[in-house]
Order: C-alpha cells, then sequence, then structure tokens
C-alpha cells in the first residue's frame, strides 16, 4: 500500500508541526555532512590502497 499524493502531504505537514523548519533543517545539514565525511573517507581509503599497489613491486611467478 503506497500513500498517494495527499497521504505525503499529511506526513510532511505533521513533521513540520512535531519538528519545526529549523530542526529539520538542522538534521538534513548533519546527515550531508555525514555523506560528504563517508566520501572523504572513502576517497583516502582508495588512495591508500592505490598508494601500497603501486610502492609493492610484484613478485615474479616461476616460470614451470
Amino acid at each position: 500500500m503506497n500513500p498517494g499524493p495527499w497521504g505525503i502531504l499529511i506526513i510532511v505537514i505533521a513533521a513540520l508541526l512535531l519538528f519545526g523548519r529549523g530542526k529539520i533543517s538542522g538534521m538534513m545539514g548533519e546527515v550531508a555532512s555525514g555523506i560528504k565525511a563517508f566520501r572523504r573517507g572513502m576517497t583516502e581509503e582508495e588512495k591508500a590502497v592505490a598508494e601500497i599497489d603501486v610502492e609493492a613491486p610484484k613478485e615474479k611467478e616461476p616460470d614451470a
């Protein structure tokens, strides 16, 4: 059962009444900063893995 447009509107109005506009925008700012920190961490991890791959010379497998 999916809520229709009126159901979504009622939910949004109820959330605004309960939390207020300032509280909701503050929560969205915290979510955005969390996403940015996650992306920054993923980028740093990828760089660290790439540096390890470059620094470690690959050993040649003996010909059998």
